[in-house]
C-alpha cells in the first residue's frame, strides 16, 4: 500500500531528529538532540495540563509539540540567539522551515500531510491557546536544560535569556508561576558562578 510506504518514509525522517544536536548540554556533559528536547516538552505538557485554568485540547497540544521541530530534519536547529536581533536571519530561518514543512506535507500527500502542515503553522503563529502553551513549554524546557547543564556551556547571551521568558508565559498564570520557578533556578546557578545578576537585569530594562 503506497500510503503506508509514505508513512514509513516520514517515520524514517524522524530519525534525523535523534542525530540533530541542539545548543544545549545535558547534566552528564553530552549534547542534547532535538528528539530529546521534543520528548520532554511533551512530558511537560502532560504533567502541567491538569493545573491549567483553561480547558486544553490535549491531543492537539501534543500533536503540535511532536510536529513543531520536525522541520529541523531538513532545516537544522538554529539557536534562538542567532535570530533574536537579526531580522534577516529570522526571515531566512522562517523560509527554510516553511519549505521543510511543505516537504513533510508532500511526503504523506494526503489529508494527514495537510494536518501536519496546518498544525505546524498553528504552533509557529501562536494562533490558539494550545499553540501558546506549546510555544511557552518549548522555551521553558530549553531553560530547564540550561539550568541542568554545567554553567561553562552557557554563552553570555544565555545569561540574559534566563530573564526573558516572561513574554512567552504572561498569558497564563500557571505557566507564569512555573516560569518563576525555572527562572529562580537559573538565577541561583548564575549567582553560584559569580555572575553579576543585577547588571544582567539592568541591561534588559
Amino acid at each position: 500500500m503506497q500510503q503506508l510506504k509514505n508513512v514509513l518514509q516520514l517515520i524514517k525522517l524522524g530519525e534525523k531528529l535523534k542525530m540533530e544536536l541542539r545548543h544545549s548540554w545535558l547534566s552528564n556533559g553530552r549534547r542534547e538532540s532535538v528528539a530529546e528536547h521534543t520528548w520532554r516538552v511533551a512530558l511537560m505538557a502532560m504533567a502541567i495540563e491538569p493545573y491549567l485554568h483553561q480547558k486544553v485540547n490535549s491531543e492537539r497540544l501534543l500533536k503540535m509539540i511532536i510536529i513543531h521541530d520536525l522541520v529541523e530534519a531538513y532545516a537544522k536547529d538554529i539557536p534562538a540567539f542567532h535570530t533574536m536581533d537579526n531580522a534577516e536571519q529570522k526571515a531566512l530561518k522562517r523560509q527554510n522551515e516553511i519549505e521543510a514543512i511543505e516537504k513533510i506535507r508532500d511526503i504523506l500527500g494526503d489529508e494527514n500531510g495537510q494536518a501536519f502542515y496546518h498544525l505546524w503553522f498553528e504552533f509557529e503563529d501562536k494562533i490558539t491557546y494550545e499553540a501558546k502553551i506549546a510555544n511557552a513549554l518549548d522555551k521553558l524546557e530549553a531553560q530547564i536544560q540550561h539550568n541542568e547543564a554545567n554553567i561553562d556551556t552557557w554563552l553570555p547571551i544565555e545569561h540574559e535569556m534566563t530573564f526573558m521568558l516572561q513574554k512567552h508565559t504572561a498569558f497564563d498564570p500557571v505557566l507564569n508561576e512555573l516560569k518563576d520557578l525555572i527562572e529562580q533556578e537559573g538565577e541561583n546557578k548564575l549567582l553560584a558562578a559569580n555572575i553579576d545578576i543585577q547588571r544582567l537585569k539592568e541591561n534588559l530594562n
